[in-house]
């Protein structure tokens, strides 16, 4: 049994399918499955399985895969022993993030490192994807910024290291001069009669939509689906429609708008740091890491 093996076998479980893993790995796909030849070969218990035209893992597979996740860090850790010594600082870390993060965080990150006398050379970028899809991100950047609903499942378990960052409220946005911009707080019942801009389904605030239109106990009307927090804030600050907006992310620095919290319902996001075990051996990781940490804390004083 090869690392290697062991590696492509994990890949197939968070990916999915055998082209994932060889375009994520920057081999064919007859190479990825000629090591999973090579593993099975190792095993008289079935590995993988056909469904459909895809290959996929068995339990027996899934079991490996996972213990396999113990390999993989053993060796990360091995292979950076001499950094970890040397405390390199300036080993290069990719970090991506959902856009509304990005948007608040990023130059604050940049900042942040900029003040090290040291620093990690830090590639960003940005995905938008539904909650599900975040863990499969982590094959591809070393940290990923990814949210939840505080209600929804957590994240998966096996292979994945969870950072807490941030819990984060959601408002009603409204416009300024909105007559409900006069209340403290809203529940459903006040906001379930107006036009709404939420996002395409899958994303949070349409999930949270849904709960207010439950506890209304009515349909709610939907104008707009827009993902893009500014464009969302654009709308709802000329009138015509209310929204879900983020408070310490997006609601606190747009203009034009009166943000009122959601009464009788858990409106709140976790946004959290993913990555796989390993990536936090290394030094350079760790600095951005901190420096999320730090620019989060101050996004939060700020909008408080």
């Amino acid at each position: 049994m090869e690392l290697r093996q062991l590696e492509v076998l994990r890949e197939l479980e968070a990916l999915g399918s055998v082209t994932a893993v060889a375009e994520m790995m920057h081999v064919t796909p007859s190479a990825v499955s000629q090591q999973i030849a090579a593993l099975q070969r190792e095993f008289r218990t079935p590995l993988t399985r056909r469904q459909g035209r895809a290959l996929a893992l068995t339990e027996a597979g899934r079991a490996l895969a996972r213990a396999g996740v113990d390999v993989v860090e053993a060796m990360a850790a091995a292979r950076h022993a001499v950094e970890d010594f040397e405390q390199s600082s300036t080993g290069a870390v990719t970090l991506s993030g959902f856009h509304s993060v990005g948007q608040a965080l990023y130059g604050r990150v940049l900042a942040e490192l900029e003040a090290l006398p040291e620093r990690p050379e830090l590639h960003l970028s940005d995905e938008d994807v539904s909650q599900e899809e975040f863990p499969a991100l982590t094959a591809h950047h070393d940290l990923v910024l990814a949210h939840r609903l505080e209600h929804s499942p957590p994240w998966p378990a096996d292979g994945l290291t969870v950072l807490p960052l941030a819990q984060e409220p959601i408002d009603v946005a409204l416009a300024v001069g909105h007559p409900l911009a006069s209340r403290s707080a809203l529940s459903p019942a006040d906001v379930a009669g107006e036009r709404w801009v939420t996002s395409r389904g899958g994303f949070s605030p349409d999930d949270l939509l849904g709960s207010v239109a439950a506890l209304a106990d009515r349909p709610l009307t939907v104008a707009h689906r827009i993902n893009d927090y500014g464009s969302v804030a654009s709308v709802v600050a000329a009138g015509g429609a209310i929204g879900l907006v983020p408070r310490y992310t997006v609601g606190r620095a747009a203009e034009g708008l009166a943000l009122r919290p959601l009464s009788g319902i858990s409106a709140t996001r976790r946004i959290d740091v993913l990555t796989r075990p390993e990536n936090l051996h290394r030094r350079s990781v760790q600095l951005v890491v901190m420096a999320l940490r730090s620019a989060m804390a101050g996004l939060i004083a700020r909008g408080s």
